[in-house]
């Protein structure tokens, strides 16, 4: 089993800053792609920025300046460090991870697993 827990958010006023965190623990063989989602509310989830396991990074255009995507691959943690914060960036936040895990079977297989998300609101 795998366990994806994200902490870290919370209330900030606009143009302040957060930095959330997500710890990936449990069996595995490897960890790849590490992404950070958010979920507005009454709107839908979206990817905003990801990290490959060489460190390559990707962000949404909404984030980009703002927002950055750090891994500590020794410690199985992805962080998002988020400055400049404006009220549309309040959402639920979720940590998501592409491992690959040994099956019962003795096979590799990749998977892929969800924190329970982090409440970040922006506003006065």
């Amino acid at each position: 089993q795998v366990q994806v827990v994200e902490s870290g958010g919370g209330l900030v006023q606009p143009g302040g800053s957060l930095r959330l965190s997500c710890a990936v623990s449990g069996r595995f063989f490897r960890i790849d792609t590490m992404s950070w989602h958010r979920q507005p509310p009454g709107k839908q989830r979206e990817l905003v920025t990801n990290i490959t396991s060489s460190g390559q990074t990707n962000y949404i255009d909404s984030v980009k300046g703002r927002f950055t995507i750090s891994r500590d691959s020794a410690k199985n943690t992805v962080f998002l460090q988020m400055n400049s914060l404006k009220p549309e960036d309040t959402a639920v936040y979720y940590c998501n991870v592409n491992a690959l895990v040994l099956t019962t079977w003795d096979v590799l297989s990749p998977e892929n697993y969800w924190g329970k998300g982090t409440l970040v609101t922006v506003s006065t």
